[in-house]
């Protein structure tokens, strides 16, 4: 696995941006590729994917009807480039449609009013039963919002974003430091991922529409871009936040063992857009599928 992982490192160095990395077959006693991949690492959205999970658990607990009507307003919910916060009027949907919106346009509205709804003891539960040791939520978007806005000096959420996105004078935030905020690692996102695609972080039932969820997320330009083949499953989700660009996905080739991976990012500069970092994922997933599928072969 050297050669590949010095690839992988090659990759990210030529981006311009740190990364870590880790991919494995799902359900196999397998070899991994591991590129720091037990490291904590800023999740963003990616923790998204763990409240899916406690949603999915209290739909199996009678605890919420994963049908039932909600009412969401607008002017009401956490801002965001995606979503609900950009619709003019009130909408009513149902919850498995919120967490539909949360995963496939990593909706932040739909998102924390899943959290409100579970409290964050539900998510902590997800991450004590699966042993995810290098993962913590410490809240939900707005909870993130307000982190950058105090942290930059700003007085509104836009300006923050602007301060941060500036490559002309040193702005930063707890916000992107794993040890003060919603955190993770590679290696506990794909036990996360394993245990929806093997059935067992919920009823089958459940974990059979959480994958179809996440194989309907719509970004393309980051792990999908490795794959750009229409008989290829990417299903994932990704995290964006100032420096950071994430995702984490499983690939599944026709008729072959399907194989997690997860790949997390900090760029050196701080644009908003950074297409050679995105790219820089897709390539980096591309050389761990590979290995892996050889190994698998």
């Amino acid at each position: 696995m050297t050669e590949v992982v010095d690839r992988i490192n090659d990759v990210f160095v030529d981006a311009g941006c740190q990364g870590w990395l880790r991919a494995q077959p799902i359900g196999r006693d397998a070899p991994v590729v591991d590129v720091g991949g037990t490291e904590p690492v800023v999740a963003a959205s990616v923790y998204k994917v763990i409240v899916l999970v406690a949603l999915a658990r209290a739909f199996d607990a009678g605890q919420l009807d994963p049908r039932a009507s909600v009412r969401v307003v607008p002017a009401d919910c956490t801002p965001g480039p995606t979503g609900l916060s950009l619709f003019s009027d009130p909408v009513t949907l149902s919850w498995w449609d919120l967490a539909r919106l949360m995963i496939t346009l990593s909706d932040n509205a739909a998102s924390d009013v899943i959290l409100g709804a579970l409290g964050l003891a539900a998510v902590e539960a997800v991450i004590e039963d699966l042993g995810l040791t290098c993962t913590r939520v410490v809240g939900g978007t707005a909870a993130l919002q307000r982190q950058i806005i105090h942290d930059s000096g700003a007085l509104t959420l836009p300006e923050a974003v602007g301060l941060l996105a500036s490559n002309n004078t040193i702005h930063d935030s707890a916000a992107f430091d794993p040890a003060y905020t919603t955190a993770t690692s590679g290696a506990d996102i794909i036990a996360v991922l394993n245990g929806i695609w093997t059935g067992t972080v919920a009823t089958p039932d459940t974990c059979s529409t959480m994958r179809a969820i996440l194989a309907q997320q719509i970004w393309p330009h980051r792990i999908r871009s490795g794959f750009p083949f229409a008989d290829v499953m990417v299903a994932g989700k990704t995290g964006t936040i100032g420096p950071i660009r994430n995702e984490a996905a499983v690939v599944e080739m026709p008729g072959e063992t399907p194989i997690a991976v997860a790949v997390f990012t900090r760029a050196a500069r701080s644009d908003v857009f950074l297409p050679v970092v995105d790219a820089a994922i897709g390539r980096a997933a591309h050389l761990a599928v590979t290995e892996l599928r050889a190994w698998l072969d």
